[in-house]
C-alpha cells in the first residue's frame, strides 16, 4: 500500500518499480481525495500494473488520522467518489478496493451491503473483503488483524446477495482444505495474507 501523494510528489520510480516476472501485480493505494487518487491511478497505471486497489482496511492510527483505510468505512459516498476518479484514469485495468466488515460501533450487517451496494455504482465489481471489525480506537493495528472475531459467513451472504460481483474472502486463511471449499461454492476467491509470509510454503502448496 503507497499514499497517493507520495506517488505524485516522491520518488516514484523508488515507490512503483518492480520486476516483470511479478505480474500479474496489483499496487494498493492509501488517501482520500479523488483527484489526487486519480492522478497516482494515472501514473501507476503507465507503470505497468495490472490491478489498482483502494485501502479501505487499514487500521493504522496513522491512516485513520489521514481519514483513509478503514476509518473511509464511515463515509461510504466518499469511496464511491475515489472509485470514480480512479476508474476514469484506469482505462481498461480494473480498479477493486479491500475493505473490512465495518468499523468501531457500525453494524456489519447493516453497513458491508450498503457499502457495496453504494461504491459498486462507481463500476466497482470486485470487492476483497477482510472478515473482521475495525477497532480503530483501543486496539492497535496488530491487534486488529487477529482480535475482532472472523465472520465469514457474513462475507458469504455478501456473494449470495451481489453475485453479479466477486467478493474475495480475506483474514486468517490458514486451510488449504477450506480455502477450496470457499472457492467452490461460497465466494469467487479468497486472498491469503500474512499466512503467505509466516508460512511461504503454503504457496507452494496451492501452486501444485
Amino acid at each position: 500500500m503507497i499514499v497517493d501523494r507520495a506517488i505524485i510528489f516522491g520518488e516514484r520510480e523508488r515507490f512503483l518499480r518492480f520486476n516483470p516476472i511479478e505480474h500479474p501485480v496489483a499496487l494498493q493505494l492509501g488517501g482520500n481525495d479523488p483527484k489526487l487518487l486519480g492522478e497516482a491511478t494515472k501514473i501507476a497505471v503507465d507503470f505497468g500494473y495490472d490491478e489498482i486497489n483502494l485501502n479501505v482496511g487499514c487500521p493504522s492510527s496513522r491512516v485513520e488520522s489521514g481519514n483513509f483505510g478503514a476509518a473511509l468505512m464511515k463515509n461510504i459516498d466518499l469511496v464511491r467518489s475515489c472509485i470514480e476518479a480512479m476508474k476514469a484514469s484506469a482505462g481498461q485495468i480494473p480498479v477493486t478496493v479491500k475493505s473490512r466488515i465495518g468499523v468501531d460501533d457500525q453494524n456489519p450487517n447493516k453497513v458491508l451491503p450498503e457499502f457495496i451496494s453504494k461504491v459498486a455504482n462507481s463500476g466497482c465489481d470486485v470487492f476483497i473483503i477482510h472478515a473482521r471489525k475495525a477497532w480503530l480506537g483501543g486496539l492497535s493495528p496488530k491487534a486488529n488483524r487477529t482480535i475482532p472475531p472472523l465472520q465469514y459467513p457474513l462475507v458469504y451472504e455478501m456473494q449470495k446477495k451481489f453475485p453479479e460481483f466477486d467478493i474475495i474472502l480475506n483474514g486468517g486463511l490458514k486451510d488449504l482444505k477450506y480455502i477450496k471449499s470457499c472457492l467452490k461454492k461460497r465466494v469467487a476467491g479468497v486472498m491469503i495474507g500474512r499466512e503467505a509470509y509466516e508460512n511461504p510454503s503454503i504457496l507452494l502448496s496451492v501452486d501444485k
